[in-house]
């Protein structure tokens, strides 16, 4: 009788463990995006020369395996052109590591030569910015996007989403997470890279979000889709969630040819 108590008592005790275990969140990755200003093509081939033979490279030996390099498509006919560049760490002090590593990295300063040599006259750009993020606890983790079509036809819609004061930015977060925006999204087939909020950077409270199409058609019909979906109907006429988003910029984006997704 002991025997099959003791018995029962270690295998409730095993459920109890798994199921703690199961039921801890996944931990939340971090994201740096770096975003380069630049308005001419010489700029932009240095930048493409560096990101795709010297940066991209090092940052792979360094064990970041899924960077990504987008470009506006809005940069055809835009004065001020812009590219981004997303990288991703379980923690975020991890990126202020990797500028010390690259110093050592001989390959990386000798394929780097041209963009890091550049004199004032020849920059390689006019400027440089560097956004930080933590992914949402229901997104913990970049997803590489499902997509067929060629890099140069696929669409990538970067989101920001500003609002006005802390306590309303947390309400749009929790619209997206326990207002399950984010399962509303995954099965309309959004291809979601990733959903997160700003915890450094020059718009905040402020977050962003990317998602990805097989073409602007695709990426169209999508939100129209979405616009028409009788959950998102549902969601955003709640009171809960009115007015909690002040302002919203949107880029379309394109990845370079050398971009890991």
């Amino acid at each position: 009788m002991r025997k099959s108590v003791h018995l029962l008592f270690c295998l409730v005790s095993c459920l109890l463990l798994v199921s703690s275990f199961a039921q801890k969140p996944a931990k939340q990755s971090f994201y740096q995006l770096t975003v380069y200003h630049y308005t001419t093509a010489e700029q932009e081939k240095v930048l493409d020369n560096y990101l795709q033979n010297a940066l991209l490279p090092a940052l792979h030996r360094q064990q970041y395996k899924d960077v990504g390099v987008f470009k506006a498509i809005a940069n055809d006919t835009a004065k001020e052109k812009l590219l981004y560049v997303l990288i991703t760490a379980p923690a975020v002090e991890q990126f202020t590591g990797v500028a010390a590593k690259l110093e050592k990295d001989a390959a990386y300063l000798q394929a780097g030569k041209e963009y890091l040599d550049a004199v004032y006259t020849a920059a390689p750009y006019s400027r440089m910015e560097t956004i930080l993020l933590k992914a949402f606890h229901l997104a913990p983790s970049l997803m590489k996007p499902n997509l067929q079509s060629a890099k140069k036809e696929r669409v990538y819609e970067l989101r920001s989403y500003e609002s006005a004061t802390e306590k309303i930015f947390r309400n749009k977060v929790h619209m997206f997470n326990e207002g399950d925006e984010i399962g509303l999204f995954k099965r309309l087939n959004f291809n979601a890279i990733f959903y997160s909020e700003v915890i450094a950077g020059s718009k905040m409270p402020n977050l962003m979000y990317m998602t990805s199409f097989e073409n602007m058609d695709e990426r169209n019909a999508h939100w129209k889709a979405f616009s028409a979906d009788a959950q998102w109907k549902k969601l955003s006429s709640d009171p809960f969630y009115q007015k909690n988003v002040s302002h919203i910029d949107i880029t379309f984006l394109r990845p370079a040819d050398y971009s890991d997704y």
